[in-house]
């Protein structure tokens, strides 16, 4: 995470300081006065500090690299320093700590200041109105404030307490600061917990030193008697203390060097960026609306309903085991074995398996057929057979324009299914089978010679099968058809296409048609548009042939009420506000 941590502190003789700071480095430090030349100060990073505990992937941290306190880093005069060290955090010839990252290949730099220019002008600002005009009610607890130029700041500010100040207590900060708004917004809850854990462990601290030091000598009395005197002397002279006296915590500054570090790891670790798609499809709609619809209609179920349910499911199951068992399994368990493995292999796994297995032009009736909005019939006694087709075939339209009844033992009128499964004694009517608003595809069992196929050639799995397509109205060969359905052929013959790239193509083609689709509604049934325009409109999409337009019609069907709604209440809007006007 590319942000600074800091901690400040209000000096009644300078103002707001800022004491300790922590920031990211990518890149490799300068070659300077390595760790290597003071020894003895490098401590392992897994100390715990306001009950965080640093990272063991962060090995060490040590002193800073080239990060001398007699170089020419900006800061604050020698002569606007307290000289009790109250404005300074590390002596003098310190050379402040860094924590390596192998895992990331990032350093944790803590100093005083910044030893850019910039950064050490953001964090001053930050400093200077977290300790004045930016502050919550109260003077203690966490606020938000910053802009696109200098950086935005996730400030806490708080008391440590110190017998010998002005109030008995000290005002301190602990700032974070980075450019990325939206990410410091988010990251409010868990910086809020663990800045308020270090705080919560310096306050302690300190409050133990100065419950001590009023026990032995009481400021308190000793001020009543000396009237305004100490007042006077201090602001003469008397510098603060410093907070690693305050908290009697000679180690205080590796300590927060760990916490800070290891609060910059984390919080950068906690969130990731993901690049959204955009807005969701009306697939994604119709799927979320049908959820909703179950999940109303399950609450809504009482209890006479819930009851009725076991008593048809086990006719189910017992209706699956018999077809299951084959006669005498005990006498050929092999045979039954190669059996359930070849039926297995016995279903559809894409359109362009369906249409190796149909044929060109019985699979592009098929097609006709189901993008137009047409009934399509499956008669077989393989329910796995017919629930893969319906499967794949479903691929080809949007998700609000598909009903499904896999397997019935009776037909099913066209309005309550335009996919349907069934069994092969079923009788069609014969209007439906001379109707050219259905399809029928039979599943009869093929000659002996593809009988007993190869078991691991997928191509040869439903070879066992014959496939009857039959319509009242046979689509032509030389017919154009839908302008999707030509595109949909070509990326089935071509063979330089995985089954996954044609998928990827069958979602954008719908998409495509879905928006074309979406732009006719609004025309046609919101705008109530003549003909003349709805045909010019057609004209323009490329959709003015006449299986397009049907296509359009059918899959109008398919939109979302999410998106229907909403329109409507668009175009309403404005005519209301008209009429109150």
């Amino acid at each position: 995470m590319n942000a600074i941590v800091a901690l400040c502190h209000f000096c009644e003789l300078h103002g707001p300081r800022t004491l300790f700071c922590t920031e990211v480095l990518h890149s490799p430090l300068p070659q300077g006065a390595g760790s290597g030349d003071i020894t003895g100060q490098s401590e392992q990073a897994e100390e715990e500090e306001g009950g965080i505990q640093m990272s063991s992937r962060i090995r060490s941290h040590s002193p800073a690299e080239g990060a001398s306190a007699d170089s020419s880093s900006p800061g604050p005069k020698k002569s606007d320093m307290c000289e009790a060290s109250g404005c300074r955090s590390l002596a003098g010839g310190h050379p402040g700590y860094v924590s390596h990252d192998k895992e990331t290949s990032i350093k944790y730099v803590s100093h005083q200041h910044p030893n850019h220019p910039q950064l050490f002008s953001i964090v001053r600002q930050a400093c200077v109105r977290s300790l004045s005009c930016e502050v919550c009610p109260g003077r203690e607890g966490p606020i938000f404030f910053g802009d696109e130029q200098h950086g935005f700041v996730f400030s806490h500010t708080f008391f440590i307490k110190d017998s010998l100040a002005r109030g008995f207590q000290r005002w301190y900060s602990i700032i974070t600061i980075m450019m990325d708004r939206i990410y410091l917004i988010n990251s409010w809850p868990f910086l809020l917990g663990k800045i308020r854990g270090i705080i919560d462990e310096l306050q302690g601290k300190a409050l133990k030193v100065f419950e001590a030091e009023q026990f032995g000598c009481p400021q308190r009395a000793q001020r009543m008697n000396t009237a305004f005197t100490p007042f006077l002397h201090q602001r003469n002279g008397n510098a603060a203390r410093s907070l690693t006296s305050l908290t009697n915590d000679e180690n205080l500054w590796a300590c927060l060097h760990t916490s800070f570090a290891w609060l910059l790891k984390a919080c950068g670790s906690r969130l990731t960026e993901k690049l959204l798609e955009g807005a969701p499809t009306e697939d994604t709609l119709v799927q979320m609306e049908k959820l909703a619809d179950l999940k109303e209609e399950s609450e809504g179920w009482d209890g006479s309903e819930e009851e009725e349910k076991p008593s048809s499911q086990p006719d189910v199951v017992e209706g699956q085991e018999l077809s299951k068992s084959s006669p005498e399994p005990s006498l050929m368990p092999d045979c039954n074995s190669w059996n359930v493995a070849h039926r297995r292999l016995s279903v559809f796994r894409s359109l362009r398996h369906m249409r190796q297995v149909l044929g060109a032009s019985a699979f592009r009736m098929l097609a006709w057929h189901v993008l137009m909005g047409n009934q399509v019939i499956w008669k077989a006694r393989d329910m796995d057979l017919v629930q893969s087709a319906f499967d794949v075939l479903r691929t080809m339209l949007p998700v609000g324009c598909v009903r499904i009844i896999p397997y019935s033992e009776q037909y099913e009128e066209a309005y309550r299914c335009n996919f349907l499964g069934l069994s092969p004694h079923v009788q069609i009517p014969p209007h439906i089978l001379s109707s050219e608003f259905a399809v029928l595809v039979e599943v009869r069992a093929a000659t002996r010679s593809s009988l007993y196929p190869t078991l691991f050639d997928d191509e040869q799995s439903l070879n066992k099968y014959e496939f009857v397509v039959t319509s009242g109205s046979p689509v032509a060969a030389d017919r154009v058809g839908p302008t999707i359905l030509n595109k949909i052929e070509a990326a089935l013959t071509n063979q330089n296409l995985s089954v996954d790239v044609v998928d990827q193509c069958l979602v954008c083609l719908k998409e495509e048609w879905m928006n074309k689709v979406k732009v006719l509604f609004k025309f046609t049934k919101v705008d109530s548009r003549p003909k003349e325009d709805t045909q010019k409109l057609l004209s323009i999409l490329g959709a003015a042939e006449e299986d397009n337009v049907k296509l359009l019609k059918f899959w109008m069907t398919g939109l979302s009420k999410t998106y229907k709604s909403h329109l409507m209440s668009t175009v309403r809007s404005p005519t209301s506000s008209e009429s109150r006007n």
